[in-house]
């Protein structure tokens, strides 16, 4: 990794910048949701951990639409049309 520091600059930057956010949504999850799970079998874990991911990412999408001052339509009035895939 030294020698990509001192001679690559440019890729040692990308990796760099994309394990710093990695770790900044660690940091919020466990800020918000508590750094620990209570499931004892290993798919519960699992299951807690992606349900806190989820979460996350809807409270990031919330915050975000408020920010941006984005005003979500949703239902028969929203002119988008669900589609079904069978």
């Amino acid at each position: 990794m030294y020698y990509v520091f001192m001679f690559n600059r440019q890729l040692f930057s990308e990796h760099y910048h994309k394990r710093s956010n990695v770790e900044s949504v660690f940091s919020m999850m466990k800020g918000k949701f508590g750094d620990s799970v209570r499931s004892k079998s290993d798919e519960g874990q699992v299951n807690e951990v992606l349900a806190k991911v989820l979460c996350h990412n809807i409270c990031v999408l919330i915050r975000a639409m408020h920010e941006l001052g984005i005003e979500p339509t949703f239902g028969a009035g929203s002119g988008v049309e669900p589609k079904l895939f069978i």
